[in-house]
């Protein structure tokens, strides 16, 4: 079948820089149509054309580099066989995407990787309409295929193998530990019900971003180790040979040999486990292996019930480095690989020869790692844990100096803040190290388990606001509006790491309800270097400008700022010295925020501008202004800055606080305007009125606001 979608994904200016790129084959598939003209016997060498486009382009900016060296055959393959200009292709995850995207006519806009003008890192349907769905959460892709299929069914366009040949078929894939997801085995559930093709691809890697864990992960681990795994590899490939005399997947499913059939029918293999919601399961099979993958996908393209085809990867396959280190090398910046003189060889060639990993300074992520480490050596009550992320927390020496206090519980993020939460019923001092964006899986237990109760759970909140390069699917934008709205919640944000390290030492000793601290995907700022920072205090912002600290010090302009845009907007007042007089406060916390600051600068007329990495809906800006309002000042002269009310997509953080006006420049705009737009306001102080006496005159008021 001919593609229906555009192959281009790019401009003119795109194809036009894949020309000369040194990849023949892969300058010639413009799209899967093209792919498909090759003999199979060609199809390996268009796999190590993408293999060394992928990792020359991920060591000069970086990138996915691990997950995506492993997916290569296995993507081949499936646009091989299947057509997904018409058929459905869903991820799970996206970080295994780049190998779909080259073959889906974007090499052009490889050289551009994770910005605005180039690749995205995850499927951006913007780019291509190959892309269905932007995704970059683990476990969503079986339950959108089975929605995406379910829809298909009922416009009448799905697949039937006698009614409808030509329908739309629909495939998913799932890898990285994704499996173990709580969403994941909903979605298998729904997916048992569905009575026509649907086939999930399982990844099976042995990995997620670290090592996998729990019970399902060293399931699949004891299979695969099997004598009967080895034994059940060699018949299936047997069947293989014998194409096109019957069907492969009966010949490898039934008539394997009585070694196949004793493993199929057992608890030891997880065939038996996914037959459990009702879909067939193959499998494994080898993953780099593309006749095998293409014999095996072709039957299961015409198979009209769901099946899972359990593939076993390598992840980094083709680079050494990567397939022995795949944690390091999941998402590593830019990269080199060096001689023993520290020459860049651009590739191993002899022995000695090191891979170095670009830094551009000391990160938030490894100073919670130094922090933790040591308040879990002080305090033998304190327990810690991630979901799958120790290196993107910082906890992984954590997890290995301190195995009985420090849990990583794969990618389930509902399943961690639970068992925080029975810790901390128990007596024990738990922090959740977790993405901003992956907290947003686990709110609903933040809300029942912790809050609720009264627990205290502490949050370490990394990568909270824009994260550059993994863009949109990764921002945590809104970590602050959904937690404030839980009673009795501690919302703080470190702007160094001396306040990282106070704000943690706070938590410490939070005892009741859900407690966080927020910092971003970046290196520490050293400009207070030198210089004390004291211990948070409950709702007490600190002042950065000290000039400004005295109760009735003149200024024009007081800037509260929430976490690290406290750096910028201390060098935007600084380049409005002699112009304007702009006080500068690291709020610290965001709930409770500090009444009597708020009061004090609104009593004497000065305009307030709040600013923020994270939404202006319901963030740190809203919660001064729903004190201002609470307090009866009605005469608030408040801008509210942050994140605006749409998308920003991958870049570089830089680029994208510019984009924002969250850089020292952009704030030094929004103050100015600030303080213009309060000139000539009457600046005599607002009458603080009590609660009670606000109660009592609220009808007539808003009476009279009406008017």
């Amino acid at each position: 079948m001919a593609d229906k979608a555009s192959a281009s994904g790019g401009t003119g200016k795109d194809k036009a820089a894949a020309k000369g790129s040194g990849f023949p084959l892969l300058e010639s598939i413009k799209g899967p149509a093209d792919l498909r003209k090759l003999p199979v016997e060609q199809l390996p060498a268009v796999a190590a054309e993408i293999r060394r486009a992928i990792h020359d382009q991920v060591s000069k900016v970086g990138g996915h580099l691990a997950p995506n060296l492993g997916v290569v055959e296995l993507t081949v393959a499936l646009h091989y066989v299947f057509d997904f200009a018409h058929d459905r292709l869903l991820f799970d995850v996206g970080h295994q995407c780049y190998p779909h995207k080259l073959l889906t006519g974007r090499l052009g806009m490889l050289s551009n990787l994770r910005t605005r003008e180039g690749m995205a890192g995850f499927p951006e349907p913007a780019e291509s309409p190959y892309d269905l769905f932007r995704v970059g959460h683990a476990g969503t892709g079986i339950s959108t295929a089975v929605g995406m299929a379910r829809g298909d069914t009922l416009n009448g366009d799905g697949f039937d193998p006698k009614a409808a040949p030509e329908g739309r078929r629909v495939v998913t894939m799932i890898g990285d530990a994704s499996i173990v997801n709580g969403v994941a085995m909903e979605g298998l559930n729904g997916a048992g019900t569905l009575k026509r093709q649907f086939l999930v691809v399982l990844n099976d890697n042995g990995m997620s971003i670290s090592q996998p864990q729990g019970a399902l992960a060293h399931y699949f681990d004891r299979f695969r180790l099997s004598q009967g795994y080895g034994q059940f590899k060699k018949q299936a490939k047997q069947a293989l040979k014998r194409l096109p005399g019957g069907s492969v997947l009966k010949e490898a499913y039934h008539a394997a040999g009585e070694a196949a059939k004793s493993w199929f029918h057992t608890d030891k293999i997880e065939g038996g486990w996914f037959e459990h919601f009702g879909l067939l399961t193959v499998g494994p099979i080898d993953g780099h292996d593309i006749p095998t993958l293409v014999g095996f996908l072709r039957e299961a393209r015409d198979f009209d019930r769901p099946m899972v085809l359990h593939v076993k990867t390598v992840k980094g396959k083709g680079y050494e480095f990567a397939e022995k280190d795949s944690s390091r090398f999941h998402s590593p910046g830019a990269f080199k690989i060096v001689n023993p003189d520290g020459e860049n060889v651009g590739e191993l060639v002899r022995e000695g020869c090191r891979v170095e990993i670009k830094s551009e300074g000391r990160s938030f992520t490894a100073a919670v790692g130094d922090i933790m480490l040591d308040m879990m050596e002080r305090d033998k009550r304190v327990v810690t844990a991630t979901a799958a992320m120790p290196d993107g927390t910082g906890l992984t020496r954590a997890l290995s100096r301190f195995p009985d206090r420090a849990f990583d519980t794969g990618i389930c993020e509902s399943h961690a803040f639970d068992m925080m939460a029975g810790l901390a019923k128990t007596g024990w001092k738990p922090f959740f190290a977790v993405y901003s964006t992956f907290l947003q899986r686990a709110f609903d237990q933040a809300f029942q388990e912790a809050a609720l109760q009264g627990l205290p759970v502490r949050l370490l909140l990394d990568r909270a606001g824009l994260v550059g390069g993994d863009g949109a699917v990764h921002h945590g934008f809104c970590d602050v509006s959904l937690l404030r709205t839980l009673p009795g919640a501690i919302l703080t944000a470190a702007i160094d790491e001396p306040s990282l390290r106070a704000a943690i030492e706070f938590l410490r000793g939070c005892e009741r309800g859900v407690s966080a601290v927020r910092y971003p995907r970046d290196v520490v700022s050293d400009r207070f270097a030198g210089k004390r920072c004291p211990p948070f205090e409950l709702g007490k912002a600190r002042c950065l400008t000290p000039d400004f600290a005295a109760a009735k010090a003149e200024m024009d302009v007081a800037v509260l700022a929430f976490g690290t845009p406290a750096i910028n907007a201390c060098e935007a007042a600084e380049k409005l010295e002699g112009v304007l007089r702009v006080g500068v406060w690291d709020a610290r916390f965001a709930k409770p925020v500090d009444t009597n600051l708020i009061e004090s600068l609104v009593e004497r007329g000065i305009p307030i501008v709040t600013v923020e990495d994270h939404s202006v809906v319901g963030g740190f800006g809203s919660a001064v202004l729903e004190a201002a309002q609470e307090l009866g000042l009605h005469e608030a002269r408040i801008t509210r800055h942050g994140l605006p009310d749409r998308w920003v997509l991958q870049d570089s953080r830089a680029k994208q606080l510019a984009e924002v006006g969250l850089d020292t420049m952009g704030l030094l705009k929004v103050i100015s305007e600030a303080a213009q737009n309060s000139e000539g306001v009457n600046k005599t102080p607002s009458v603080r009125r009590t609660r009670s006496s606000l109660v009592s005159g609220r009808t007539s008021e808003h009476k009279a606001t009406r008017r």
